[in-house]
């Protein structure tokens, strides 16, 4: 028998597991050998790890492992994008995204510099893409996932945070969605990239953000490429700063900026006032990017208020000097706000300024908005709303 660990089960590293298995009796290599069931085949049900013994297997039933989220709902886009609403063992929910095709594909705008910005934020890795070129034909999947049941952050263009904060995501949590995700990838589909972009804001929950980011790129576990995992912050300067030293800069870093101004920005994203853009910037300048690594500047363009091209011209002083690739993102309908996207015109005209001045700048392609699973669609399910709109 074990007694249940403050840590849970599927948020334990293998050197937790190795003291856990000493509990039950058992040795080094049982602990291995339950890491890679739970987190390379994603298997939680002791009862089927078929190489450990039965009284170990009890065990563990016992200490509380098990299934931790479980599928409430999902609904699949004329564009193959599925929105999973996961139901947690205390009954309430997060959604969490798989979007194939990310990096191909044809433009559904007319601008050769447009490309899914999921897939823009999760690597720079060209030449890998390039070397698996006359390998099996793969599609490639980014998945979105949630930190947080709601949101603290309060951004106006986002159905997250409308009805505030309920709780924190465990890692466990945070990481079963992955597991869970890989179980719904259709014949041919490999996860690939994964971005914290899903509900909630990850550095607002660091400690279970930064151990499921170790559990996530651990070699014996699904070992992602720590350069295709994405974690996406609205600007929380001391934990950003905690991310770039905890990782050494290679969790790649996207920053929902949307405004190139303090008083715009605080209008946007209330948290700008607490971190204003000198601080963040400065957070930024000091992130240790690795060699040919960019910070990812996410830009929701909402019309009238930071979508004209001399709000380009801003933006394009305010970064000058610093490694980034920026994404534009034409906001996304949500029924809590009366705010929408630009026309088509002024996303191209403000693309064009950030193009002209040497940045590298992508539209990002709506995907998954039929289900509401686009950028700043994810709601928490059931949940009285907010409504907030920007003075």
């Amino acid at each position: 028998m074990i007694a249940k660990a403050e840590t849970p089960p599927i948020a334990r590293t293998p050197e937790e597991w190795g003291e856990a298995v000493r509990a039950m009796g058992g040795r080094g290599f049982h602990a291995r050998q339950i890491f890679r069931w739970i987190h390379a085949r994603g298997v939680t049900e002791p009862d089927k790890m078929s190489d450990l013994p039965g009284a170990m297997r009890a065990a563990l039933t016992e200490g509380g492992l098990g299934q931790v989220v479980a599928i409430a709902e999902e609904r699949r886009a004329a564009d193959d994008t599925r929105k999973i609403l996961g139901r947690l063992r205390d009954g309430a929910t997060i959604e969490t995204v798989l979007i194939p095709n990310v990096t191909g594909g044809k433009s559904s705008l007319p601008n050769p510099v447009e490309q899914d910005a999921d897939a823009s934020a999760a690597a720079d890795d060209d030449e890998e893409a390039a070397a698996e070129t006359g390998a099996d034909p793969v599609t490639r999947v980014t998945q979105c996932i949630s930190t947080q049941v709601g949101c603290a952050m309060g951004c106006v263009f986002c159905a997250s945070g409308q009805a505030g904060l309920k709780r924190h995501l465990g890692a466990d949590e945070i990481v079963a969605q992955v597991l869970l995700g890989r179980s719904r990838l259709d014949p041919g589909e490999q996860l690939r990239n994964v971005v914290y972009m899903g509900m909630g804001e990850p550095l607002h929950n660091y400690e279970a953000t930064a151990r499921s980011l170790a559990l996530l790129t651990h070699q014996d576990g699904i070992g992602l490429s720590s350069r295709r995992v994405t974690v996406s912050t609205s600007g929380l300067v001391p934990e950003i700063e905690r991310l770039g030293k905890d990782f050494g800069g290679n969790i790649g870093l996207a920053i929902s900026l949307h405004a190139a101004d303090d008083e715009t920005r605080s209008r946007l994203l209330p948290i700008n006032k607490k971190y204003p853009l000198p601080k963040l910037m400065a957070a930024l300048r000091a992130y240790p990017l690795p060699s040919r690594r960019r910070i990812t500047i996410e830009y929701t363009l909402v019309s009238g208020r930071n979508d004209n091209v001399d709000e380009a011209r801003k933006l394009s002083r305010l970064l000058r000097g610093l490694p980034v690739k920026i994404n534009l993102i034409p906001m996304n309908p949500i029924s809590e706000s009366a705010l929408g996207p630009p026309d088509l015109s002024s996303v191209l005209a403000f693309q064009q300024v950030l193009c002209d001045d040497g940045y590298s700048c992508f539209i990002r392609r709506r995907r998954g908005d039929d289900v509401s699973a686009a950028c700043g669609q994810l709601a928490l399910a059931g949940a009285k709303r907010k409504i907030r709109l920007v003075g």
